[in-house]
């Protein structure tokens, strides 16, 4: 079939759509498969928070004054049961961004000491931690850690060979966002921490995707998005500050709470709930999200998780089978996303201008209408990756028409 034929395709015939994608509000006319990079709001969610938003508007004083904090204390909780974590530890937060950034300001670094970070993590959290480190004359230390990759051992032996006797701190990903591995985290935090070195695990995937046992992990820090897999708002995240780490953390903006009176809370607590005036509805929307995404399967979220995870997998291996191409990582390590390897990046399309990373990202949306990341990876090479991420709206079908897509476009295996 060519490529005109599917272009007629993606514009008239696309693949079939789940029953659950109506709760969703997106384009009907585009396939997504890209829930992992910005989440997607479920209708039911969307409407609470106007309802909140419209509360706000009708008594902005009234808001501030008497509504936020109650309903504040209403979504931390809903959000420490589904995620296990000591309620008071919480603090909500934009992005998992701004939750690494948070933990690096409090640290007060000296020169020499070292961060360290592995090959898989986050461009911008990678960048939050040069930006901390040349300002103290501190140094950030990567871990190759490689990929394809063989198995969750590959990642323990690659980080822990990296751990001197100046390492103040770990950031690491729970599911890594360019190449989609669950990785072992509380194997990760147990083994830095008896060797003195404090986690922060970047949760911005799990959440929603995996079971996240915020307790369990025990990591020094755990931050978090509820906007991508438990389908917040956008703007919804957390920070959670273990017990033995809360005396004299402060949030990234300081503002009333530094010199509060109140007594029935703790400083913790009344500077993380309030920064200024900023728009808290998408944390708000929490118990909703849970409430919603729990009531589409009977097992519940679980059942949720797994059907994802299911999905993630026959689609990884539909796009290898139809590629030719190899899986970079074993089942074990995937939750409901996965990548697979394309052919390398020409020096000619490197140069060639792009709207999105890559131009065969840019031919897949405008050509076939399907949304999935083209993906560098390591960082600065021309090795190209195709991301899938599979949400309860998202069928095998729309996986297929991706692989057709990828075929009409010549794409070959990495």
């Amino acid at each position: 079939m060519s490529t005109a034929e599917f272009t007629g395709r993606a514009g008239g015939a696309l693949p079939r759509r789940s029953d659950l994608a109506r709760h969703w509000t997106l384009a009907e006319d585009e396939v997504f498969l890209n829930h992992g990079s910005f989440g997607a709001c479920p209708r039911v969610v969307q409407e609470r928070q106007s309802a909140l938003r419209a509360q706000m508007e009708r008594e902005p004083i009234r808001w501030f004054v008497e509504d936020l904090e109650p309903l504040l204390d209403r979504a931390r909780d809903a959000l420490a049961r589904f995620i296990n974590a000591d309620a008071e530890g919480l603090a909500f937060v934009a992005n998992a961004t701004v939750g690494v950034n948070t933990v690096l300001r409090n640290l007060r670094l000296s020169p020499g000491d070292e961060l360290l970070t592995n090959t898989h993590e986050y461009n911008a959290c990678n960048n939050a931690l040069r930006f901390e480190a040349e300002r103290a004359g501190a140094r950030v230390v990567t871990a190759e850690v490689p990929f394809p990759i063989g198995g969750e051992d590959e990642v323990v032996e690659a980080v822990l060979r990296c751990v001197t006797a100046r390492t103040r701190l770990c950031l690491l990903s729970h599911v890594t966002s360019a190449t989609a591995l669950v990785f072992p985290a509380e194997r990760l935090v147990r083994e830095l921490a008896a060797r003195g070195v404090d986690t922060i695990v970047d949760g911005a995937h799990a959440p929603g995707m995996i079971e996240t046992d915020v307790s369990r992990v025990n990591a020094a820090y755990y931050t978090g998005n509820c906007h991508k897999w438990m389908c917040a708002p956008k703007g919804a995240a957390f920070l959670h500050v273990r017990a033995d780490r809360r005396a004299n953390f402060h949030p990234l903006v300081i503002s009333h709470g530094f010199n509060t009176r109140r007594t029935d809370r703790s400083l913790f607590r009344v500077e993380a709930d309030y920064t200024g005036t900023w728009d808290m509805t998408p944390a708000l929307c929490i118990p909703e999200c849970v409430a919603f995404m729990e009531s589409l399967a009977p097992g519940r979220w679980a059942e949720v998780r797994r059907r994802n995870r299911e999905a993630a997998v026959a689609g990884r291996r539909i796009l290898c089978e139809r590629l030719g191409a190899e899986p970079p990582a074993p089942e074990s390590m995937l939750g409901s996303m996965a990548t697979v390897p394309v052919r390398a990046r020409t020096a000619a399309e490197a140069a060639a201008p792009t709207r999105y990373h890559d131009a065969l990202q840019d031919r897949l949306i405008a050509a076939w209408r399907v949304q999935a990341p083209v993906v560098l990876f390591p960082l600065g090479s021309d090795r190209r990756w195709v991301r899938i991420a599979m949400q309860a709206y998202n069928t095998l079908d729309e996986v297929r028409y991706l692989a057709d897509a990828l075929v009409a476009e010549g794409v070959r295996p990495g």
